[in-house]
């Protein structure tokens, strides 16, 4: 790999305890010792988010939006603080950062913010100085300073955001699954891995429900042209048999916005498989 710039995002089972943690930072590590600048973006650690929620929920079933995101953003924070600390145990210059001292500016929608700008500022003054940059994916800052958060999956939305904002080189999206495959291998037999998708490809699969990339990620990437990888196996899969109905219309129209065709497939109907089987016979066949 030639050197250069590099965003690489890891997911919360990648980081979900002390062995994997230290896992992530050779890898990280590796990348740097490689000659590399590397940007690094980390989700919380495992069911973190989750159980954040019940407990919020204990307090206050009905708390605020706002307060939601000051206390799921902790999730995130948690993991970039070990993965620093476990960089400087291998000897290596690191700094780790929340979303807004990484510039990442969002509207006000808490919970499901959009980024609006990244000033990069910061992060380019911590490369300069020949650091490992480790920062908290999901969450921004809007322009009252209130901490915002991305919505699920918006971890793959800020590394790409990053990338794009820095000019990086490439990337990697790091991943707790083997690959995209064609439908889920745990119920459909038969299922196959994709070598390649393309950036059209993706953001269906990501619309029908697949969670291997958050589709906000993707819009990203095809935007900006921006090179992906996915990389690494750490358990098994993968796909999500549909989603909320209402979120999959919100999307669908998101998408029709930004000019690119997307379906919404309801999960369990018969309809169902005869769409996902020719879809899936459309995208096997073609050339990407």
């Amino acid at each position: 790999m030639k050197m250069g710039l590099i965003v690489q995002k890891f997911g919360g089972t990648s980081v979900a305890d002390t062995e994997r943690l230290r896992n992530v930072a050779r890898i990280i590590t590796d990348t740097y010792k490689a000659g590399n600048q590397v940007v690094v973006v980390l989700s919380a650690q495992g069911d973190t988010t989750d159980d954040l929620i019940e407990k919020a929920k204990e307090i206050n079933p009905e708390g605020s939006n706002r307060e939601m995101d000051m206390l799921l953003s902790t999730g995130e924070q948690i993991s970039v603080a070990l993965c620093a600390m476990a960089i400087e145990a291998l000897g290596y210059p690191v700094v780790s950062l929340t979303g807004w001292q990484a510039g990442i500016l969002t509207d006000t929608a808490a919970k499901n913010a959009r980024i609006k700008k990244i000033d990069t500022e910061r992060l380019e003054a911590e490369l300069d100085q020949k650091r490992i940059v480790i920062v908290t994916g999901f969450q921004g800052v809007d322009r009252n300073q209130n901490i915002t958060t991305l919505g699920r999956g918006g971890s793959d939305t800020s590394a790409v955001a990053l990338a794009a904002a820095l000019e990086a080189d490439l990337c990697q999206i790091y991943t707790d699954v083997d690959g995209v495959y064609t439908a889920d291998p745990r119920h459909v037999k038969g299922a196959r891995k994709l070598d390649e998708v393309t950036y059209n490809e993706m953001l269906e699969l990501a619309t029908l429900g697949a969670q291997v990339l958050h589709n906000r990620s993707v819009e990203l990437a095809k935007k900006y042209n921006f090179e992906t990888k996915e990389d690494l196996s750490m358990a098994p899969f993968l796909i999500r048999d549909g989603m909320d109905a209402e979120k999959a219309v919100k999307l669908q129209q998101e998408l029709t916005n930004i000019g690119i065709r997307s379906q919404v497939i309801r999960s369990g109907s018969s309809v169902t498989e005869r769409k996902r089987k020719k879809f899936f016979q459309r995208l096997l066949s073609s050339e990407v």
